[in-house]
């Protein structure tokens, strides 16, 4: 199966998934607290939510969404609700930071099944991906095959490009020792993630449906 335009394909879900929003803060986020593993199962979580967007956009789910300024606006409530919760966790997570070394830090890692959870939970309630998904893949859905065998190569295209790139960030945060075995630095990190999550929740509960 094939499906359309496959070059600009390629080029805007790489551009999409450089862009820093939700993804990155989170992974950035998991990655100071537990280290490399917590980051990189967390991107996993993250990118496993792209094949349920797929699937409801292939099925015509998402359009109910579109359609829908109640469902919408239900949608878009737990999702905001969710990441104003993370962001409230980190900021919270700022009073076990206080005073205490990197190995202290290190043992609030958030371990493998949550860091999975958060990821794909935070994806999946994102419903601007819902949307995006739906907007974004029948542009390039070849008619002569089937949509749903295509909506579901182009998530794993994405799934490929997004793992590299985040788990390419949290290495990056990871390898950086001399900042993690700061105090300062860990707590500077929990705030500012954790205030980025609550203004992206805001942001996303405040936005007007587009319909």
């Amino acid at each position: 199966m094939y499906f359309l335009n496959v070059e600009a394909f390629l080029v805007a879900i790489v551009i999409l998934t450089m862009t820093p929003g939700l993804d990155t803060a989170l992974v950035i986020r998991n990655t100071s607290r537990g280290g490399f593993h917590d980051g990189v199962i967390t991107s996993l979580g993250i990118c496993l939510g792209l094949f349920v967007h797929a699937t409801f956009s292939a099925l015509g789910i998402s359009v109910i969404l579109t359609q829908s300024a109640e469902l919408f606006s239900l949608v878009k409530g737990v999702g905001a609700a969710y990441l104003i919760w993370l962001g409230i966790s980190s900021i919270r997570a700022l009073k076990g930071a206080k005073g205490v070394d990197v190995a202290d830090i290190a043992s609030q890692a958030l371990g493998t099944s949550k860091s999975l959870r958060e990821g794909f939970l935070s994806n999946v309630l994102n419903p601007k991906t819902a949307v995006f998904y739906l907007a974004f893949l029948p542009q390039f859905i070849n008619p002569e095959y089937s949509p749903f065998a295509q909506s579901m190569a182009m998530a794993a295209i994405h799934f490929v490009i997004a793992m590299l790139w985040q788990c390419s960030l949290s290495g990056m945060l990871n390898s950086a020792k001399s900042l993690l075995k700061s105090g300062r630095f860990m707590r500077w990190m929990e705030g500012t993630t954790g205030v980025v999550l609550i203004a992206l929740g805001v942001k996303l509960l405040l936005e007007e449906p587009q319909l």
